[in-house]
């Protein structure tokens, strides 16, 4: 007698949202694909080299290193708690950019997967956001040792620095989710992104820290999803400190604003992806 092997059948959705229970249902089945997916692209990265993880860290503390010296030294302000603040934030940013220089062609170098495979394409941002997560991770072991090293002060505080990566996270696959679908139907956005991601570096207290910016130009915090949110870590992690309740219900609210508009626009247009791709 013959065996019976069951399958699912992932079926297509006409208009609208497609059945949300079942789609999360299928996501969560295919969390082992997430994670192997995301290994294939650290592997391509040459994460699991040392000479690659010396330089995902080694990137962004250069980098610190060059605006110390541009900003701090010259301008007569050298500080550890400035270099601190400056390589913290920076290491925390990356962990954004990473994620959207990731999300943003993850759809679209996914084509040949969404042409011969019946998956819920969420899982490629998703992707982009683990591997960014795991890129991140060396960066604080390196500012654990740069922190012993320049003596900042240590307590419970610092605690608070999980909500405030937990929020970073959500706020970043929010991101790539969005701008992986833009990219579908707007191709230049990927040529954009570098710009824009150097924009919001500027406009973010990273290069600055947020008591130095004038009060005139306060207004820019409650347009700049990223200005709490990296206080809030500079706070924590350099300062030890508690973060403004009023920074992290804020960076919550966009975290959350973002994630929920970006999914619900990207579920709505899912079904059009293997015609565009």
């Amino acid at each position: 007698m013959e065996s019976v092997t069951a399958s699912q059948v992932y079926l297509p959705f006409h208009k609208g949202l497609p059945p949300l229970r079942a789609y999360w249902r299928t996501l969560w089945k295919r969390r082992a694909f997430i994670t192997e997916y995301s290994r294939s692209e650290l592997h391509e990265q040459h994460y699991d080299s040392v000479f690659g993880q010396i330089w995902l860290v080694l990137n962004p503390l250069l980098l610190s290193a060059v605006y110390f010296i541009l900003i701090v030294i010259i301008g007569g302000h050298s500080d550890k708690m400035r270099y601190g603040h400056l390589t913290a934030c920076l290491f925390l940013f990356y962990l954004i950019s990473n994620t959207l220089s990731g999300g943003v062609k993850s759809i679209t170098a996914g084509q040949r997967l969404i042409l011969n495979t019946a998956f819920p394409r969420i899982m490629l941002p998703i992707s982009a956001t683990v591997v960014a997560i795991f890129r991140f991770i060396p960066t604080l072991v390196i500012f654990a040792i740069l922190r012993s090293v320049l003596g900042l002060p240590v307590g419970f505080e610092m605690l608070w620095a999980i909500p405030i990566v937990l929020i970073t996270i959500i706020f970043a696959l929010g991101l790539a989710v969005s701008i992986s679908c833009i990219n579908v139907y707007f191709r230049d956005i990927a040529n954009f992104l570098p710009y824009f991601t150097r924009t919001l570096l500027y406009l973010s207290p990273i290069l600055w820290q947020a008591s130095d910016i004038k009060p005139q130009l306060r207004t820019l915090e409650l347009f700049n999803p990223v200005f709490p949110l990296l206080d809030s870590w500079s706070r924590v992690v350099v300062h030890s400190q508690v973060p403004e309740l009023s920074s992290m219900l804020i960076s919550l609210a966009w975290a959350l604003v973002i994630f929920f508009a970006g999914t619900y626009f990207f579920l709505s247009r899912e079904r059009e992806f293997a015609v565009r791709v």
